[in-house]
């Protein structure tokens, strides 16, 4: 089975994340997209943050994709960093071939995330350009590290099968929404 994984806090869902997850399924050629919507950010203020089961209706909602699965399994694991989630996930499905889904926005501040080059390192990461976003991977750390195992984009059908680390950038059209503006926190 070959599953991509695409983390957030999804407040709120739309139409942006279902764009990048039809894209991913088709591109990546993935059997299951799994919406992993977290408790909180761990780099981000949550004390505004709706409850994990009104994130996850709402997404569910949102995504009535028999395809992609609306979960909050990281409050059930217990974990709270992506690297340890991953971890949890590949020990209980030695078998699933993972991907991790990330926003070219997220990138940029990938090395911020705890235990980053162990997530490079575990899982093939697949990168969607965003609106404002540029026509090639960030040059910052992250950006550097993973360029080496860089897939061309022609070949991402070929991520899920690749031994990690692996990642591919792939740009397509973009959606203009976006979690912070309609929340009302950009212009």
């Amino acid at each position: 089975m070959r599953i991509g994984l695409f983390g957030g806090t999804f407040n709120p869902p739309h139409e942006g994340h279902l764009h990048v997850s039809r894209e991913a399924l088709r591109r990546l050629r993935l059997d299951r997209l799994w919406w992993l919507v977290t408790p909180g950010n761990p780099l981000k203020d949550n004390r505004a943050l709706p409850s994990l089961a009104e994130r996850i209706v709402a997404a569910r909602a949102l995504a009535r994709d028999r395809r992609i699965v609306v979960t909050g399994c990281e409050a059930g694991l217990g974990t709270r960093f992506t690297a340890d989630t991953l971890r949890a996930l590949r020990g209980r499905a030695p078998s699933a071939r993972f991907v991790w889904i990330m926003g070219a926005d997220n990138l940029g501040d990938f090395p911020r995330w705890r235990g980053w080059r162990d997530i490079a390192d575990g899982v093939p990461i697949a990168v969607f350009d965003r609106r404002g976003g540029r026509a090639k991977p960030p040059s910052g750390a992250a950006g550097a590290y993973l360029d080496r195992f860089r897939l061309d984009e022609a070949d991402a059908a070929l991520l899920a099968g690749a031994p990690a680390p692996a990642f591919v950038f792939l740009h397509g059209r973009r959606s203009g929404e976006s979690s912070t503006h309609l929340r009302g926190g950009a212009p």
